[in-house]
């Protein structure tokens, strides 16, 4: 591990001006960081310590959702208002890593964990153009059964991780931020970038950018919603497949519907033509499996990872099912 400062800013203004700084990191629970440090794949000149200026105040208001880039995972999953009115969010954080962890990883390094790729977690792999722009990517002709089958390019086919960004997708969530211009909000399905050409860059943050709250709105469907991962293991596994999805009816119909998947797209995945194939439609079995054909639409698979295909349908049709009962 490559030695590195340590900085504990006073204000947001600071923390901002240090991140700006090459080679300077941010760190909150450091769940994530802190195995990277590890294994060699990043090695920061300073590290940037956010815990004394950002919140973990988590609060429902008849509009929302707002909850601190500093709320715990295990915190915001338990907290009764994202029970009752968010419970794909509570559902998706409680399937994600372990107990453990979930008491100290945050909101807001949840939303920028890196992929679990084992080519980018490997120093020793040469090939990987999220680690070293421009060399590679070794997944393409290697194994890849946890790869992505959605969002993918000739440059990286890594699978973004989050069980959380599903579920806030699905939930329309905003994110906040600061920069050195002062704050803005962008919205969940714009935060995390495709690969394209440029695997390394993961996000639409700009540098020095700090995650300061996630705003989820009040929705006619946030309530019914659900949250169903497929993973290799029933704890500390990240998902082969998942979806987030919120209904809401309008008598015997579907009115608006909301699906999001995760563990088969590089980024987190909003299903639009699931979406629009159950409007208008009875919440039935059938209609939830003749629409969940349409989750994988354009996938482009490996020997390895075709499978995900026909899961992705499956975890669709489950997770409605739920959120229809």
């Amino acid at each position: 591990m490559r030695d590195f400062d340590y900085v504990v800013p006073k204000s947001l203004d600071e923390a901002v001006a240090r991140g700006k700084q090459a080679e300077h990191r941010f760190i909150a629970g450091g769940t994530l960081l802190v195995d990277l440090l590890r294994l060699d794949v990043e090695r920061p000149a300073a590290l940037v310590d956010l815990n004394a200026v950002l919140s973990e105040r988590i609060s429902w208001a008849p509009n929302g959702l707002t909850a601190g880039a500093l709320a715990r995972n295990s915190d915001l999953a338990d907290h009764p208002d994202v029970r009752r009115e968010l419970p794909a969010l509570s559902q998706a954080l409680e399937s994600g890593a372990s107990p453990q962890i979930r008491n100290l990883a945050s909101l807001g390094g949840n939303l920028m964990q890196r992929t679990r790729c084992a080519y980018f977690r490997d120093p020793g792999v040469a090939e990987c153009n999220k680690r070293r722009p421009g060399s590679g990517c070794a997944a393409l002709e290697g194994y890849s059964r946890m790869h992505a089958v959605l969002g993918g390019s000739r440059a990286c086919i890594a699978v973004h991780p989050s069980d959380m960004s599903v579920a806030l997708l699905a939930l329309d969530a905003i994110v906040r931020t600061r920069r050195s211009q002062g704050g803005r909000e962008i919205a969940i399905a714009d935060f995390h970038a495709l690969p394209g050409e440029t695997p390394q860059v993961e996000t639409a943050l700009e540098p020095g950018e700090i995650v300061t709250e996630v705003f989820v709105p009040a929705s006619g469907f946030s309530r019914r919603s659900a949250y169903v991962k497929v993973r290799d293991r029933a704890a500390f596994a990240f998902a082969l497949a998942s979806a987030a999805v919120a209904l809401e009816l309008s008598g015997e119909k579907i009115a608006t519907a909301r699906v999001a998947l995760g563990g088969v797209a590089t980024k987190p995945w909003r299903a639009l033509e699931v979406e629009a194939a159950l409007l208008g439609r009875p919440p039935t079995r059938e209609t939830f499996e003749a629409a969940a054909k349409l989750a994988a639409n354009g996938a482009r698979t490996t020997p390895h990872n075709q499978f995900k295909v026909e899961l992705a349908r499956r975890v669709v049709v489950r997770a409605l099912e739920r959120a229809a009962a």
